[in-house]
């Protein structure tokens, strides 16, 4: 596990193809993604499918926005929004579901839904996939949320794309971490 951890990288979703998860991982890797820290057990976040022909029609929806958003765009960006979940055979979206006022922090649970999106990723590699975490413009905007049917407490906190790899995942320079150690010395 630690090794797969030490090589963990986001798959481009440009770079997926199929197979995507069988029904069988695709349960697999939602009952995995649960696992979570989840303070008060709320299950603050719940996941939204997307597959087969259900990609497209979102995609006709984010091409719609985007005609309507840039009346003078190319033919190419139109293409680009109508396919965008067409990029992987499998997108799941992780909605943050928070219960305000709540004695549980609303931060606490908008982090257990990060959680959630980031065992997707790590279940997903351990299953042999490519994966990424996106959120892109269509996360934000109000038109999206009311296509998706979320609940003023709800947002999106991530689309996680998952598929075959295609190309070889890159790696990327990565900054060591930064560590302060509080010694209670003033």
């Amino acid at each position: 596990m630690l090794n797969r951890m030490a090589r963990r990288r986001s798959t481009r979703a440009i770079d997926m193809s199929g197979p995507g998860p069988s029904p069988e991982q695709l349960e697999a890797l939602l009952k995995l993604a649960a696992r979570v820290p989840d303070h008060g057990k709320l299950f603050p976040w719940r996941f939204m499918v997307f597959e087969g022909e259900a990609r497209s029609r979102f995609g006709e929806k984010l091409e719609a926005f985007a005609r309507a958003d840039i009346p003078d765009g190319s033919e190419e960006r139109f293409a680009l929004e109508r396919s965008r979940f067409e990029r992987a055979p499998l997108v799941i979206a992780v909605i943050s579901h928070v219960t305000v006022p709540h004695k549980i922090p609303e931060w606490e649970q908008i982090m257990s839904a990060g959680a959630v999106c980031q065992n997707l990723l790590l279940a997903a590699d351990a299953m042999g996939f490519g994966a990424q975490w996106l959120t892109e413009w269509y996360a934000f905007d109000a038109r999206v949320r009311a296509v998706l049917g979320l609940a003023d407490n709800e947002r999106v906190a991530g689309f996680i794309y998952v598929g075959t790899q295609a190309v070889a995942a890159v790696e990327r320079p990565r900054k060591p971490p930064q560590v302060t150690r509080w010694t209670g010395k003033a």
